[in-house]
């Protein structure tokens, strides 16, 4: 039997909102080989062409927050499809854009309409949906993220092949998109006339901030080491003689369809895990997958890292942004929700500043495995830090 939560338009609507931002950054990634080529006598191409993936992150980093009281004071629908439309514009520029600088500069733009979509949609989870049900949500929108990062992956690996420009026009899917979520997603109601999901239901758990702090500084954290699959694998894949770049399109869409599977997991089996063991189990995937991943020369090896590492940020990546919600009030909830959304794209951002030294210092390799390394030390530091933050909102609820 369908979860009731998936008969309900405005789940459909907040799902497809989301496939336009976590990932998003990570569309052009088979590209970044062949713009690098594009600009041959730029000195800083290496650099830039990877901060390309991680531009947009910066921006959502520093704007979300304040995105997230915007959302608070004004309603949620004015911010996301004000968002949705500097994500079209900004998005698709690097089709025409004659120079690395200028494709640079537009996406830090697209990190503007990023900001305002991922902070909106996820205010409206917390708005339409309670507890356990929120969780479920939320694992099944990191389903759809992924499943829609591994389509347009896939394509731009393809697309790439002709042309590096080429993978710029998937941003314009959100042209059909808009007249979706504007039918789909309604401003909240302040009550419900059924008394579920009310939006004014909750009045936030007891030092509810640190646990939006803890959640966040996870997130961060987790992001600066998982992020250098998108920014680092397509020049590992080369380095290892797989240089076709249809391989990282492969590749990526290993890691995403893991990824939506084990998010769709994640979401049932939480509310028993608890928000401990749900994260924990998803840091030690993750190290075993960039351990494998450290000692990878083959494609199929290279695949079956990435599906353990998006395996284990499908069970890590719900939990941290429903924790936050569950905790936080009402009145709170956008702030929230962009506090989270600037740890993600935090440390996007700072995913290449700091991986690319470690990876010139020593090698691909060496900096795989001391990703491994981290997210266990990271598993045992979270278990240990949110070992009495157990909270009623993590017990079960029945789906039907």
């Amino acid at each position: 039997m369908m979860d009731r939560i998936l008969r309900d338009p405005r789940a459909w609507g907040v799902m497809l909102a989301a496939t336009l931002t976590i990932m998003s950054n990570a569309t052009i990634t088979p590209a970044l080989p062949g713009i690098q080529a594009m600009f041959p006598n730029n000195p800083n191409a290496e650099l830039l062409t990877r901060l390309l993936i991680t531009a947009p992150s910066l921006i959502v980093a520093i704007v979300a927050p304040f995105a997230g009281i915007v959302v608070d004071r004004l309603g949620r629908r004015r911010p996301l499809f004000f968002g949705l439309i500097v994500y079209i514009v900004a998005g698709t520029a690097g089709l025409y854009l004659q120079s690395l600088e200028a494709i640079f500069a537009s996406r830090l733009v697209l990190g503007l309409g990023v900001a305002a979509i991922m902070t909106a949609q996820a205010a409206l989870i917390g708005d339409y949906f309670d507890g356990p049900e929120r969780g479920r949500l939320m694992g099944y929108q990191l389903a759809a993220v992924n499943l829609g990062g591994l389509i347009f992956v896939m394509t731009a690996g393809f697309l790439a092949s002709s042309s590096p420009r080429l993978p710029f026009l998937i941003y314009g899917l959100a042209i059909p998109i808009f007249p979706v979520l504007w039918k789909l997603l309604p401003e909240p109601e302040l009550t419900s006339p059924d008394g579920h999901g009310t939006a004014t239901q909750g009045g936030g758990e007891k030092g509810w901030p640190i646990t939006v702090l803890i959640m966040a500084t996870a997130a961060s954290l987790s992001f600066v080491i998982f992020y250098a699959v998108p920014t680092q694998l397509p020049y590992y894949l080369v380095d290892i003689g797989l240089d076709d770049p249809r391989y990282a399109g492969e590749v990526m869409a290993s890691m995403m369809l893991a990824a939506s599977l084990m998010a769709v997991i994640s979401g049932w089996i939480r509310p028993w895990l608890g928000r401990i063991g749900t994260p924990v189990a998803g840091f030690l995937l993750l190290a075993c997958g960039f351990w494998l991943l450290s000692m990878a020369h083959q494609l199929p090896y290279a695949m079956a890292a990435t599906a353990l590492i998006g395996a284990g940020l499908g069970f890590c990546m719900p939990t941290f942004i429903t924790t936050a919600l569950n905790a936080a009030p009402f009145k709170h909830r956008g702030l929230v929700s962009g506090l989270v959304t600037s740890s993600f794209f935090f440390g996007q951002f700072m995913s290449p500043i700091v991986s690319q030294p470690i990876i010139n210092h020593w090698s691909y390799e060496r900096a795989f495995a001391t990703g491994a390394a981290v997210f266990v030390l990271m598993a045992v530091v979270l278990a240990i830090t949110l070992k009495r933050r157990q909270s009623k909102l993590d017990n079960p609820a029945p789906a039907h």
